[in-house]
């Protein structure tokens, strides 16, 4: 017995150790995979196709200096450069406009899946790249060749997720083009704000309706007769993707300014640009500067700035003689017709019944069996309606979406790189005219001092109505009969003023044409910048490098007479009215009355929405609309009352519309305080913004897997907010900051070195590198130096490694 015992003791450590050994093999191979996936910083490497020896040298922070013979090797180089730092990024980007990420996720992404397969963005930016010129196919080619070069060599180990996932398949010139059809997808969000307005045409009356975008130049309202029911409508709402649950990219914002020569203290013109979009880990952007060798009657030229993985051309950045950056336009380049169905197979047009164009998408789902998703289309575009899984939908109409950066021959890759190479003014307005999608606003500044701004993209032409609500699509009365002339969009060159600012306010003036849309965002971070540039005469470049830091709300200055008028609430909330009555709006990460201001403010833009009979979660509330309820003339302020309730007939005139709102801004006040005195403590003095305030950038697959979401997650606390100069958007009902400046860029024109920028994370997309997050200490405004951006110079302070890339 007693020997049995020993043996069994035996057994047992001999096992234990034996899976003690395995784990730490497993563990030890494991950890040799993941160092064999970082980014080598040095060596040299063959490349074919390449015509001569390219050069990279990279800084302390991993940014590139590409020194090349020509254009397309130096596309090829970064093809490279994208492919060993953000190659899971690249696949993310491709399978997510594929419609293709349930192969990796699994049916968490089935939501995206079917909202690209239907919309066709593949099939799209295929038929796009056979129209291309053929120096921009050459360049989207180069840069294929260096992206495969990299998946040739590494195979599973080209980026740690692919660890786990297999290799990545060879990257294909067209799949460029997918990153701009994305773009324009997420920039140009109109459709869905028709379909939230369609579902609640039945409920409110015309003229509240109009009122949850305020406007002064709405020009109509389409006919709705034909509409599906409510609940298919909800249903069809629950099934297009959302921020920041299936997507990085929601409906977005920027700024971007320049000043003339006149008006900059270098004697050449500066340019600011900062885009606004949801964060992730790693960041959108990749800074980069690409020196070009001088070619027999070709001078030497460079390119610095931001790049994005998966396209080959500078989007952000500056020449020797140009410098560029953009703003979303937000105008209505999307709208959903009603198709009414004749019989099974077909839908009424002006010309007779005409059958569907049908195809069969095959998605397949990781761990599960594929799905067979059947697309239909009218002559507007895709039937999304069918996208509620109801494949033989009820009623007598379907709901199709016609979208301007959908439409064929869209030749915005060759825009992009015409600007690349542009040299003057004029050359930046021709490439403008070639960039078809998305709408935005190039902000230009030319070294011969000259400023301009651009509208890019086609902007549809409509035979009637305005665009905000669905129109019929069974004869052609709201048809679109073309495209707005690019002469005759609202561009602007060398004004008076020295100063060109956009920050996606309204571009031209109420009611001018060509028409370009109705629902346009405040302008308070275009007046706040406008503000601030009349502080100076000159200004210098490090003037805009704080600019874009700026934290000061015109929104909150705005709201806080109406806070401030109230009587003092009993408790917390008089604390939290009382911090608010020497407030100067600014949101400091260190104060408390940002955390207090906005969790009033959209609180009482709730209660003014239900007020009006709008139901709870079907229209977000906006500062816009908050504005109009409160503002001082009292326009809105039938909002504070419930709907269809009259005044008293012996009330003041205004005088109960005036006690209702200052009922529901206290009420709301009470609200806030007690949701925040329940996270943050009784004491509202004791409350920081940067308690609740903090940018998170997330890994977008791996925040899904509670260890590795918190092991990759990147924060730091920050000031701003929705309205501010330095944005610091939220979403989802939180204060996490999700949306913001993931680059900011300053260029300055005067010298070949006059770049610098920075971006939220950091080169790398491996979270093993010391490149994965070391930008975001100085994004932040926590750099120990107290610097605000990185310098572009042609010369690296620090060095981090050469890397030499020769013909193979």
């Amino acid at each position: 017995m007693q020997r049995r015992s020993r043996w069994l003791r035996r057994f047992f450590l001999r096992g234990l150790l034996t899976v003690l050994v395995l784990l730490a093999v497993a563990g030890g191979g494991l950890a040799a995979a993941l160092w064999f996936t970082l980014p080598p910083a040095q060596g040299r490497y063959a490349l074919r196709g390449l015509s001569g020896p390219v050069e990279i040298v990279q800084d302390e922070h991993g940014i590139p200096r590409v020194t090349a013979l020509n254009e397309q090797d130096a596309a090829q180089a970064l093809g490279w450069l994208h492919a060993r730092d953000r190659m899971f990024q690249m696949e993310a980007m491709r399978r997510g406009a594929a419609g293709r990420l349930a192969e990796l996720a699994g049916p968490a992404a089935l939501r995206m899946d079917r909202f690209s397969r239907t919309l066709g963005l593949a099939q799209s930016a295929r038929a796009d790249y056979a129209a291309l010129p053929e120096a921009t196919r050459a360049m989207l080619d180069a840069y294929a060749r260096g992206v495969n070069a990299w998946l040739e060599a590494r195979g599973r180990f080209a980026a740690p997720e692919f660890i786990a996932l297999g290799a990545p398949e060879a990257w294909e010139p067209w799949q460029s083009l997918l990153w701009a059809k994305v773009m324009g997808l997420w920039l140009s969000g109109n459709w869905r704000l028709e379909l939230d307005r369609a579902r609640l045409a039945g409920i409110l009356p015309p003229e509240r309706l109009a009122e949850l975008w305020p406007s002064d130049d709405s020009t109509g309202r389409a006919d709705l007769a034909g509409l599906p029911s409510l609940e298919r409508l909800d249903r069809l709402a629950a099934a297009v993707p959302e921020f920041p649950r299936d997507a990085p990219l929601p409906s977005s914002a920027s700024n971007a300014w320049a000043v003339s020569a006149a008006r900059s203290a270098t004697g050449r013109p500066l340019l600011a640009s900062d885009p606004h979009l949801g964060f992730q880990a790693p960041i959108l952007w990749y800074l980069a500067r690409i020196e070009i060798a001088a070619a027999p009657g070709q001078p030497a030229r460079f390119l610095a700035g931001a790049t994005s993985p998966g396209v080959p051309f500078m989007v952000i950045g500056r020449s020797a003689a140009l410098a560029w950056g953009f703003t979303t336009t937000h105008s209505d380049t999307q709208d959903v017709f009603i198709d009414r169905l004749a019989g099974a197979d077909g839908y009424e047009t002006p010309e007779g019944p005409r059958p569907f164009t049908v195809r069969e998408e095959t998605i397949r789902v990781r761990g599960h069996e594929p799905e067979v998703l059947r697309v239909r289309e009218t002559r507007h575009g895709p039937v999304v309606s069918d996208l509620d899984g109801t494949s033989s939908p009820e009623g007598s109409s379907v709901l199709a979406v016609q979208m301007a950066n959908l439409a064929p021959r869209d030749t915005a890759a060759a825009g992009l790189h015409a600007l690349n190479n542009a040299t003057t003014l004029a050359q930046a307005r021709a490439a403008a005219a070639l960039i078809t999608a998305p709408a935005q606003n190039l902000m230009v500044a030319a070294a011969d001092g000259g400023i301009g701004m651009f509208l890019t993209g086609r902007t549809p032409a409509r035979r009637a109505g305005d665009g905000t609500m669905p129109a019929p699509g069974w004869d052609d009365s709201h048809d679109w009969t073309g495209w707005v002339p690019f002469e005759d969009m609202a561009h602007a060159e060398n004004p008076a003023s020295g100063i060109l600012v956009n920050a996606n306010n309204r571009v031209q003036a109420a009611g001018k044409e060509p028409y370009l849309g109705r629902d346009w965002y405040g302008d308070w971070r275009f007046r706040r910048i406008h503000a601030l540039l009349a502080q100076r005469h000159l200004q210098a470049p490090q003037d805009l490098a704080a600019m874009q830091r700026d934290e000061v709300s015109l929104f909150a200055r705005e709201m806080l007479p109406v806070l401030r008028a109230i009587p003092r609430p009993a408790g917390p909330a008089g604390a939290a009215r009382d911090l608010l009555l020497g407030w100067d709006g600014q949101m400091r990460a260190a104060a408390p009355q940002p955390l207090i201001f906005n969790a009033w403010w959209p609180l009482a833009a709730r209660a003014a929405l239900s007020m009006g009979g709008v139901p709870a979660g079907a229209w977000p509330p906006t500062p816009e609309f908050l504005r109009f309820v409160l503002n001082p003339d009292m326009r809105g302020a039938h909002w504070c009352r419930p709907s269809g309730e009259a005044a008293a007939p012996d009330a003041p005139a205004g005088a109960a519309a005036s006690d209702a709102c200052a009922a529901l801004v206290s009420e709301a006040l009470e609200r806030a305080t007690a949701q925040l005195a329940e996270r943050f403590g009784p004491d509202p003095a004791a409350w920081r913004w940067d308690m609740a305030h903090r940018a998170r950038f997330e890994h977008p697959l791996l925040r899904f897997l509670p260890v590795l979401r918190d092991w990759t997650r990147i924060e730091a606390p920050t000031g701003g907010d929705g309205e501010t100069v330095n944005r610091g958007g939220m979403a989802g009902g939180g204060f996490a900051h999700v949306h913001g400046p993931g680059l900011r860029a300053v260029f300055d024109l005067s010298v070949p070195e006059g770049a610098a920028a920075v971006i939220g994370t950091g080169q790398s997309g491996h979270p093993l590198s010391r490149y994965w997050a070391d930008q975001t200490p100085i994004w932040a405004g926590h750099a120990p130096d107290g610097a605000l951006l990185l310098p572009l110079g042609p010369v690296p302070g620090q060095s981090g490694g050469v890397l030499r890339l020769e013909p193979g």
